[in-house]
């Protein structure tokens, strides 16, 4: 009969089970990475300073494509961000 594969349970069910004074040291390997705790919405806030200048022309960009001024920041955020990994990746080629 084949073995039915443990359910990984989550973050508070974990933390529930210790709570509950049982041992939880399989779910630990030690070769994860800590990550900071995220709101429940899977995001993390920041607080961003921008010019009165570059907070014109974003206003300009968010009318002109009818999405959020959030929207816009992370779209070009994203593509700042690629641009830095294809760079880094061609001057290591």
């Amino acid at each position: 009969m084949p073995k039915i594969a443990e359910k990984i349970p989550t973050s508070d069910e974990i933390a529930e089970m210790a709570d509950r004074g049982e041992d939880i040291s399989r779910f630990f390997t030690g070769n994860g990475k800590m990550k900071p705790p995220l709101n429940k919405a899977g995001m993390q806030c920041v607080n961003v300073d921008f010019t009165p200048e570059m907070l014109h022309e974003l206003d300009n960009i968010v009318r002109e494509v009818n999405i959020s001024r959030q929207a816009v920041i992370k779209m070009y955020i994203r593509q700042a961000i690629d641009q830095y990994y294809m760079a880094k990746k061609a001057m290591a080629s």
